[in-house]
């Protein structure tokens, strides 16, 4: 019989049994406890008329419920479709929609277009009256587990059908390279959303008998207090949350027990990493992977931090390869596109068959992302081929907030770009061009409801023209190296 995820959270509970799995708030669910809530809401699910294969969505901000809705599904043979509460309610239906989602479970903040929906009571209602015979609906290792999203050239999300195969491959490589001393009572810290990079972090250490410690919401304040208090080994933040927790009074005086300070999601700037290591010290370790090969790609460990600017080597189960335009292997040293293979990887785009064609060529999944090896093999990301931004660790597609610029009145050219930022990475930068009397606040204020928080410009300056191709496009870069020059910053 194939691995199942459902299992894997039996043994924890077999194994570790009444020890705190999780903590939110004040509030602890046993490993014991976490095994049945996630059997019962799967056998609830089950009998309101879903039926494996089927699509749920999931809109939960950062709590208990949120796993024990993910793992139920897990179960259940359901297939999650997780959403993020930093997007819009546009968003949200897209996704919906565009994956057939017949359910979704939420946390009641956001009204949600679903067949089935069930908010946090009736989630309690379910759990408290469902069945509690194991919910074991097996799958195969090669059939959907879960969904994940990534943006295309356009700025629309394409889904990324993840396996069974693929998230035991994360687990196993995550043991071996990344967090290969985790022991039973220990404890991660779940600091930054669980529904982005963190909950990769969850099944490693359930397996091992440590403690999940959720934070809601990050703050900086209290993530220096939970990391003193709870004595947490590990944890996982972006670089903008870095820079936060850095800025924050009293830092100097932190007594932390951390082993391992993971990070990744968005390229660290050297001078961050530089300040965060004079206060933490070598225990940083980064993880570089994309949504297509999720958390997984290369892990540099915190014994090679005194490489600092590189991305690591590739971990023990993935083979990676710097390639040129016509997929030749390059020598150290030169530029080209990253590749990788292995069993992590994701099955293809659902339902966008051409889509997934371009980017398994040849064997490989082709990242998109541009860098070079060393003669050791460490990787260096140097730049993102489809000028995809990543501002506080979240992606942000140009064209999307050009698009939104563009619908206001009196704007008729657009170029959204990222300029160096050591809090948020890339900053999002707009330049527009239009109407005489054009405001940019006012422009601003007109496009912010059309986009997610994380993808609002954070500057905007006002152009007779923009740079354009003999082909009258748009040039980005023009733009990006004008603004450049203007505030010194390097490209």
């Amino acid at each position: 019989m194939d691995m199942q995820i459902g299992q894997m959270i039996r043994t924890a509970a077999q194994r570790f049994g009444d020890a705190p799995a999780l903590e939110c708030e004040g509030r602890v669910m046993s490993f014991a406890e976490f095994d049945a809530a996630t059997d019962r809401l799967g056998n609830a699910l089950l009998a309101k008329g879903l039926r494996p294969g089927d699509r749920v969505g999931v809109l939960q901000p950062n709590s208990i419920e949120c796993l024990v809705a993910y793992y139920c599904l897990a179960k259940a043979g359901l297939v999650r479709v997780p959403l993020n509460h930093r997007d819009t309610p546009e968003d949200h239906a897209y996704k919906l929609d565009y994956a057939g989602c017949r359910a979704v479970l939420h946390d009641d903040t956001v009204a949600l277009d679903a067949e089935m929906s069930f908010g946090l009571e009736e989630m309690a209602r379910l759990i408290a009256d469902a069945d509690p015979a194991p919910c074991a609906v097996d799958r195969e290792m090669e059939a959907p587990l879960r969904l994940g999203f990534t943006g295309g050239t356009t700025g629309r999300p394409k889904a990324v059908t993840l396996t069974t195969r693929g998230e035991v491959a994360e687990i196993a490589n995550f043991m071996i390279d990344l967090l290969p001393d985790i022991r039973a009572g220990q404890t991660m810290l779940h600091a930054a959303p669980i529904a982005h990079a963190s909950g990769a972090f969850f099944l490693p250490h359930l397996l091992r008998g440590a403690k999940a410690l959720v934070m809601p919401k990050f703050d900086p304040a209290r993530f220096l207090e939970l990391s003193e208090a709870s004595q947490a080994s590990t944890t996982f933040i972006v670089p903008t949350m870095l820079s936060m927790i850095l800025e924050e009074p009293g830092i100097d005086r932190l007594q932390h027990n951390y082993s391992r300070l993971c990070y990744g999601a968005a390229p660290m700037a050297p001078a961050l990493l530089e300040r965060g290591m004079a206060v933490f010290g070598q225990v940083f370790a980064q993880t570089y992977g994309q949504a297509e090969s999720p958390m997984v790609i290369t892990c540099l460990k915190p014994e090679e931090h005194d490489r600092i600017g590189s991305a690591g080597r590739p971990y023990t189960l993935v083979e990676a390869a710097v390639v040129d335009d016509d997929d030749r292997p390059l020598p150290p040293g030169e530029a080209g596109e990253i590749v990788c293979r292995g069993l992590q990887t994701m099955a293809y785009y659902w339902e966008r068959p051409e889509e997934t064609a371009k980017v398994f060529r040849n064997g490989w999944l082709h990242t998109g992302d541009i860098g070079r090896t060393d003669e050791d093999g460490f990787f260096y990301l140097i730049d993102r081929k489809n000028d995809l931004l990543i501002s506080g660790g979240y992606n942000v597609y140009p064209r999307e907030v050009e698009d939104a610029l563009l619908a206001v009145e009196g704007v008729t050219e657009a170029a959204v770009v990222g300029l160096p930022d050591e809090k948020w990475g890339d900053r999002v930068h707009a330049v527009i061009a239009g109407r005489p009397g054009l405001d940019g606040a006012a422009v601003l204020a007109a496009a912010k409801e059309r986009l997610a928080g994380y993808k609002r410009p954070r500057g905007i300056e006002i152009w007779p023209e923009l740079p354009k191709s003999a082909a009258g496009k748009i040039l980005r870069r023009k733009v990006r190296e004008r603004l450049q020059d203007q505030t010194g910053q390097g490209a």
